[in-house]
């Protein structure tokens, strides 16, 4: 083996598995969070760990009489064992075309090595049964870290298909439960994170749902039945809906805050508020309510420690944060001509293990590496996807509720404990720390996102009566993580209930 061709092409071929395990089963698809995927997992990590030993055989070893033979019986099976997975692949889930451009160049890249490698092989084949050292300078060194990433890789999907047991979604029914009456309620970014999980409770609740989207594939993954649309002109003037739900909208974290970005996030929100006015103008009978969503970066950034309500008064300090949700809550206003209940979601950091910045902070601290942004002193408002689905639906049944309504949970945290609660659940140490300089070149983005906070209370949702079943960090990072053991929490005090209202 010291054909510096074939080892070209083992790299080559180490560096596309390893791309395809970060990029795509990592960071775009989430498998190891994926229920669904327990199999494909499965066959990752057996895979994984063979291939971790193989890596490290061929760097150091020649192989001749039955080890030789043992070598190429695993060739044979990892073909097996990967068309396996292709197959698996494609009965459970959709591929992005980056994934499967990957895989074809994986399956012809293994062609190759195969040429070159199974010459090799029976050539060893026929010698005497042994073992010799061997070194191939640079090309034997890559093998050591070649074999440590796979194994580390294939034990951790091993584990994370057995956590699958441990993590048990509540039935999206019981999220619906405050709802007294059958509703017919219009959807406007229902297949996002907190729409999807939204319009699943709403139909297992036995209400009427439509959902308003520009993409009817991904519609057609939401709970049924519901009525899906691609235009607001396909509702006829006589429809009658009793609630509008508003969570459309660019996401602020989906880009750098560049002047195009920055239109291009209140334009489409901007014009979602002007397209539903259009909607109730023209309704034969008007909607209740307009539950609309904002953020809590209404409140704006630098507050520091200040307790931040509803009735808090906020004067614009100029961030984009502030500029863009105060757009927002005054397009979403105008609907009160028309004689509907309005009300503004400020809504904090939404936490689930399918997305949001949960769903993004889930590899690095798994690993051990995650840690606090900058000084870590900053406050973080979290909610609970469930929590946040069922103040949505509070907002709905209770009438007195209009205006502002904050949707955190009652004990926000500061950065540092946040990380603190994560590591614990993971049973990782948090020792790493993103600095704040490296946050301060993503600008406006990195300053009002990751180096500030707001501590803001969910006062008008208490007020009203509404009970949290995510109150406290660490036992709901324990729930959304499946922990073996339930994390105890020594980093900073939380209040719970009416508690909050005193601080």
């Amino acid at each position: 083996m010291d054909s510096a061709l074939l080892w070209t092409f083992l790299l080559l071929q180490i560096f596309m598995g390893g791309l395809d395990t970060v990029y795509h089963h990592e960071f775009t698809e989430r498998l190891a969070w994926r229920p669904a995927q327990r199999h494909e997992l499965q066959l990752h990590g057996i895979r994984n760990l063979v291939y971790g030993l193989f890596f490290l055989a061929v760097g150091i070893l020649e192989l001749y009489g039955i080890f030789a033979l043992l070598v190429l019986v695993f060739l044979a099976a990892e073909m097996i064992v990967t068309l396996t997975d292709f197959v698996e692949e494609d009965q459970t889930r959709k591929l992005p075309w980056t994934e499967r451009i990957l895989h074809t160049l994986l399956t012809l890249n293994y062609g190759v090595l195969l040429a070159f490698l199974v010459p090799v092989l029976l050539a060893w084949a026929g010698r005497p049964t042994g073992i010799a050292l061997t070194w191939h300078g640079v090309f034997s060194l890559l093998m050591l870290p070649a074999a440590i990433g796979v194994a580390v890789f294939g034990l951790r999907d091993l584990g994370a298909a057995k956590r699958f047991s441990r993590l048990h979604e509540r039935p999206a029914a019981d999220l619906a439960g405050g709802l007294a009456h059958q509703q017919h309620v219009l959807v406007t970014g229902g297949t996002g994170f907190i729409g999807s999980r939204l319009v699943d409770a709403l139909v297992a609740g036995g209400h009427d749902v439509t959902v308003l989207t520009r993409n009817a594939e991904n519609a057609a993954k939401l709970a049924t039945p519901i009525r899906i649309i691609t235009g607001l002109n396909q509702l006829r003037n006589d429809t009658r809906i009793d609630t509008i739900i508003n969570l459309a909208g660019q996401p602020l974290i989906s880009g750098l805050w560049t002047t195009p970005f920055r239109r291009k996030v209140l334009f489409s929100r901007l014009r979602m508020s002007a397209a539903l006015r259009c909607l109730v103008r023209r309704l034969d009978q008007k909607p209740e309510a307009l539950i609309n969503a904002s953020a809590i970066g209404y409140y704006g950034v630098d507050k520091e420690d200040k307790v931040l309500t509803e009735y808090s008064r906020i004067d614009s300090d100029g961030s984009f944060s502030h500029r863009s949700c105060a757009a927002v809550e005054r397009h979403a206003a105008k609907c009160r001509r028309f004689g509907l209940r309005v009300v503004t979601l400020r809504i904090g950091l939404v936490l689930d293990t399918s997305g949001g910045v949960l769903g993004n902070m889930l590899f690095p601290f798994e690993f051990g590496l995650g840690g606090p942004f900058g000084n870590g002193r900053q406050w973080m408002s979290w909610v609970s996807r469930d929590d946040t689905v069922r103040m949505i639906v509070h907002a709905i049944a209770r009438p007195e509720i209009e205006g502002p309504l904050n949707v955190t949970a009652p004990n926000p945290v500061r950065n540092y404990a946040f990380g603190a609660a994560l590591g614990r659940a993971f049973h990782r140490p948090v020792i790493f720390v993103v600095p704040a300089f490296v946050l301060q070149l993503l600008g406006d983005l990195g300053r009002e996102i990751f180096l500030h906070g707001q501590r803001v209370l969910p006062t008008r949702a208490l007020e009203t009566g509404f009970i949290f079943l995510d109150p406290d960090l660490n036992q709901t990072l324990v729930r959304l993580t499946g922990a073996k053991q339930p994390a105890s929490t020594t980093d900073e005090p939380q209040a719970t209930g009416s508690a909050a209202l005193a601080e």
